[in-house]
């Protein structure tokens, strides 16, 4: 069974998008939603298709490691999917048939991710720039050099791993994502599936510029990896 994993917080514009993705599904799922304190319409619209949600009660904003293990505690599947709220998984029964079957062909992947692209209705040059980049990136870390890293908008993992490694630093306001996969990558096989794709918003670098954006996620990155603290205090919302 997999166990998908949504973080949200304000997520009313897209949500409902993944989730009937997720809905079409055939295989054994459940579809769990972890949210941060939503103030929108967004448990509304989430609980037309599970009942498997988990609201953050704390005072200060709950973080996307915290959010993304509150969902893991109460997770069932023998796989965990944790993917973004602004995602969308193309012909997802071919997608997961095709993971399932490198999972099952290697015992020694325990991890796995697949290349990222913005929506191509919403897609710019620059988009397609940086992600072709960031995704050759990620195969030659994964594929040659046994370094995991993976964005946070798919990363799936066995169960048991999740376990092993304590899950996501919840005290990371960035880059909790890039510091798990490298974690997991040090007890097993991490893996990067090029012939896959999902796609999202691409809201944030849409929003604030991909100057902007790509020097935040390499302070983040560079912060986490030698300093163990990411750089960012906070990482805004953008909706």
């Amino acid at each position: 069974m997999i166990s998908f994993i949504i973080p949200t917080k304000n997520e009313e514009k897209v949500i409902e998008k993944i989730l009937t993705c997720l809905s079409e599904y055939k295989g054994e799922k459940e579809i769990i939603v972890s949210d941060g304190g939503s103030t929108d319409k967004t448990i509304e619209i989430v609980k037309k298709f599970t009942n498997k949600i988990i609201g953050y009660k704390g005072d200060a904003r709950q973080t996307i490691g915290q959010g993304r293990n509150a969902g893991a505690k109460i997770a069932t599947g023998d796989f965990f999917v944790f993917i973004d709220a602004d995602v969308y998984v193309p012909d997802i029964n071919n997608f997961f048939m095709k993971i399932e079957k490198i999972f099952e062909s290697n015992k020694n992947i325990i991890g796995v991710t697949v290349p990222i692209r913005v929506l191509k209705d919403q897609e710019n040059f620059m988009d397609k720039v940086v992600f072709s980049t960031l995704n050759l990136f990620h195969l030659i870390l994964n594929n040659y050099f046994k370094i995991g890293v993976a964005a946070g908008e798919f990363q799936m993992i066995r169960k048991e791993i999740f376990g092993k490694t304590g899950g996501y630093r919840e005290d990371l306001a960035a880059s909790e994502d890039y510091e798990f996969f490298r974690k997991i990558s040090k007890i097993g096989k991490t893996y990067f599936i090029k012939n896959l794709t999902i796609y999202h918003t691409g809201r944030r670098a849409h929003k604030i510029g991909w100057p902007r954006l790509l020097t935040e996620w390499a302070l983040n990155t560079l912060s986490v990896l030698f300093k163990k603290e990411s750089y960012s205090k906070e990482w805004k919302v953008i909706r």
